[in-house]
């Protein structure tokens, strides 16, 4: 199988053929919006992993079902102050931060 005219470009590029440089307005909306997503998922997984419904897990933080499912479903945003409670609370961890440049 020969690779003539490869058309394989890495995710970086695509993102940057469509939506900009790093630093420019469109881009940093789109990577703003992943951050976001992955906060949904990554408190999703770790609600699964602890073996909890979502009812369960409000119930425990002190919120309702709905507002767990908005924040995982990325239709809500969270304040951190609610996220370190629903960690800490709800799934007994430790949330972590950090800052990378």
């Amino acid at each position: 199988m020969s690779k003539k005219g490869s058309n394989i470009i890495t995710l970086d590029q695509l993102k940057e053929k469509h939506y900009g440089p790093i630093g420019s307005d469109k881009r940093d909306e789109l990577e703003q919006g992943y951050s976001d997503f992955k906060i949904g998922v990554l408190l999703q997984e770790a609600r699964l992993k602890k073996g909890l419904t979502q009812e369960e897990l409000a119930s425990r933080a002190g919120t309702t079902k709905s507002y767990i499912s908005k924040i995982e479903n990325n239709i809500k945003e969270v304040r951190l102050s609610t996220l370190k409670k629903i960690v800490e609370l709800g799934l007994d961890g430790e949330l972590e931060l950090m800052i990378k440049f």
